[in-house]
Order: C-alpha cells, then sequence, then structure tokens
C-alpha cells in the first residue's frame, strides 16, 4: 500500500510542477516577446491562470495525502492518540465526501458554461482545429475545458483521502 500511495504522491508532484513550470514559462516567454517584438502570444495572458488552477489543485490532493496541510492541533494534542486516529479517519471521511461533493459541482459548473469561449484560447484552439484537422481542439478554447479543474481536483482530494484513510488504518491497528 505504502508502494501505491508514494506512486501517487510522485504523480501529484510532477502534475503540480509541470503546471507551475508552465506557467512560469509562458509568463516568462509572453514578456519577453512583449518586450523585444512588440506583442505577447494570444493566450499567453489567460492560459497561465488556468494552468494554476490545475497546479493548485494538484497540490491540494499531494497536501492532504502528505498531511503538509494546515491544522489547529491545541486540542487535538490533548488527546490520546489512539482517539487523534479515529479522529482523523472522521476528518479522511469527511474529506472524501467533500471531494466528491467539489467534483460535482465542479462537473455541473463546466457543462453548463462549457461552451463559452475563452477569450485568449479561441483563436487559438480554432488554429488548432483547423491545422491537426481534429475538430475536438476546438475544445482548448472553450472555458469548461479549463473550468473542469474544479472536477478533478475534488476526484484528486477524494483519492487522496481515500489512500490517507487506509494508511491511517493500518496506523491504528498498529496501536
Amino acid at each position: 500500500m505504502q508502494a501505491l500511495i508514494n506512486g501517487v504522491r510522485r504523480i501529484l508532484g510532477f502534475a503540480a510542477g509541470l503546471s507551475m513550470a508552465l506557467v512560469f514559462s509562458i509568463i516568462f516567454i509572453n514578456s519577453l516577446r512583449r518586450y523585444m517584438v512588440g506583442q505577447s502570444v494570444p493566450w499567453g495572458e489567460e492560459l497561465p491562470i488556468y494552468l494554476t488552477i490545475y497546479g493548485v489543485m494538484f497540490g491540494l490532493a499531494l497536501g492532504y495525502l502528505g498531511d503538509n496541510h494546515i491544522r489547529f492541533t491545541i486540542l487535538i494534542d490533548m488527546i490520546s492518540k489512539k482517539t487523534r486516529e479515529w479522529l482523523f479517519l472522521a476528518v479522511d471521511v469527511i474529506t472524501f465526501a467533500s471531494g466528491l461533493g467539489l467534483a460535482y459541482a465542479g462537473h455541473a459548473f463546466a457543462m453548463r458554461r462549457g461552451s463559452v469561449d475563452a477569450s485568449g484560447l479561441k483563436s487559438t484552439g480554432r488554429w488548432l482545429a483547423e491545422t491537426t484537422g481534429i475538430d475536438a481542439l476546438v475544445w482548448i478554447g472553450k472555458v469548461g475545458t479549463w473550468q473542469y479543474a474544479i472536477a478533478i481536483g475534488g476526484v484528486l482530494l477524494a483519492i487522496a483521502a481515500v489512500l490517507k484513510f487506509i494508511e491511517r488504518l493500518g496506523t491504528l491497528r498498529r496501536l
């Protein structure tokens, strides 16, 4: 089980890091282009925003899985270790339900506004579809594609909560 958890941590860490590296690269290239050529790329302003949201969602699940999140421990430190683990198991169940709720809400939101054009990306999406002949690439220029980060983040949080629950259950059995 620990190998699975470590693998998921690596994947989430890589995805969060890649998102942030892409954000930095796009902003850097866009800045250079703006000051050297006098114009920025059409998608250089909007895409980093969406990539940041994806990066935050990957980081959210990674933080929960590694117990690297904010926790108020003044009362928790006063209870026994076994009671604390039971409390953390309950939190994992609540987090799982919250992740599913977030996934559902993100899906509903993206479906409701999915066809709205992302102003900075619509021309790029259209160009990619025309150039490659793959009509599905038009969705790169739609807001729903990028708003779906909330749904993906919810699913990842729910998975992280299940894995953390299983890990804590093993710890509780050893107590």
